[in-house]
């Protein structure tokens, strides 16, 4: 168990400077991480029993008793079609929609360096936990080449994007342990492959994910649209900065496990830019954008069951379709004269148009 892991290292670290201290705070993680993921045990056993209740009243196939990772696959798309647009929604509308392919890379490292050290030192992690480490370093990353830099946030983003993925590639290259990796899960999804463990570790970063926008949403769009105001008003851009990136990292690495490292951005951009085409305000758009994000990843996780196809690019063909069905119903809108056309550099923010440099949510 990782919390169990986690807890022997840390407390391993203290025993050698103090055993009396040591022994203590080595039960005490042992005992929060043993509740923590009792408690997540126990959901996924509610959940099960809701997938048989769904089986037995739809007869669908793909719900069926036997197939266990099959429900946990949809669990943990549901909370993708809430994580990817909740955050995405805030990236799009800060032109950083592509942060998502760089924070997939490092992850891939991030994965990859699990893996490694599960061959060579019988680590015993799962490489999801080390994924979103590796993710969460990396954003802080870009956001301090920036800061320190003064470079753009792309030249921080491509140069963070490189660094991971050729980390990741010349861990899995390595033959050191006997190490051998079947990598094709993590490039590009796989259903089955979702475990107990990994689906409990994305229930965790569900709730931070969440609970973390929820406090912090009005600070987060009031930077998001307006960084100078922000700051003379007293928010701590930088600081708001960072939390983003790091909750895009979660995001991305959660996604990761169905929507494998080469599609997993398209789930914190599709949805958010369909929405977009058909709301009149940011609180709208973000609603839509999870609506549409929930209708691709059911739909496409049932094509890729039924069709026997990879399951990432199931999700993102069918989400592309729905952004296409977004931008016709969209024209079809502004034709009738009942909304203006998109701006995607200025969003009614609940009331207030932040986007041309207003005060908006505080």
């Amino acid at each position: 168990m990782s919390a169990g892991v986690a807890a022997t290292l840390v407390a391993g670290g203290l025993a050698a400077a103090d055993p009396s201290v040591a022994l203590p705070l080595q039960s005490g993680l042992g005992a929060v991480g043993d509740l923590v993921f009792g408690v997540l045990l126990w959901f996924l056993e509610q959940w099960y029993w809701l997938m048989d209740w769904a089986y037995y009243v739809t007869g669908l196939e793909m719900l069926n008793p036997r197939y266990r990772f099959m429900h946990r696959a949809i669990l943990v798309g549901l909370c993708i079609g809430v994580m990817a647009p909740l955050i995405g929604t805030f990236l799009v509308h800060r032109q950083l929609a592509l942060i998502g392919d760089a924070l997939a890379h490092t992850g891939f490292a991030g994965v990859a360096v699990g893996l490694f050290l599960n061959a060579v030192i019988d680590l015993g992690v799962s490489p999801y936990l080390t994924a979103v480490v590796v993710a969460m370093i990396a954003a802080l990353f870009i956001e301090l080449i920036s800061e320190v830099t003064d470079a753009y946030n792309d030249v921080s983003m491509a140069i963070v994007l490189s660094t991971g993925f050729a980390l990741g590639t010349t861990l899995i290259s390595l033959n050191a342990g006997g190490l051998a990796v079947g990598v094709n899960q993590f490039l590009f999804g796989n259903l089955s492959t979702v475990s107990p463990q990994s689906a409990a570790i994305l229930l965790v970063l569900f709730a931070v994910i969440v609970g973390t926008v929820a406090v912090t949403r009005n600070q987060l769009l009031y930077v998001t649209f307006d960084e100078t105001a922000a700051a003379v008003s007293g928010i701590s851009v930088n600081w708001y900065n960072r939390v983003m990136v790091m909750l895009t990292a979660m995001v991305v690495v959660g996604a990761m496990q169905i929507m494998g490292v080469i599609l997993v951005a398209a789930m914190l951009v599709v949805p958010v830019a369909g929405a977009t085409q058909v709301s009149r305000s940011f609180s709208e758009s973000l609603v839509v954008s999870v609506a549409l994000a929930e209708l691709a990843v059911l739909l496409g996780i049932a094509v890729a069951y039924y069709g026997g196809v990879t399951a990432g690019g199931a999700i993102v063909l069918v989400a592309v379709g729905i952004y296409v069905c977004a931008v016709a119903l969209g024209k079809v809108q502004s034709v009738r004269g009942e909304r203006d056309p998109p701006d995607m550099g200025s969003i009614d923010a609940d009331g207030a148009d932040v986007g041309t440099g207003a005060e908006g949510d505080r």
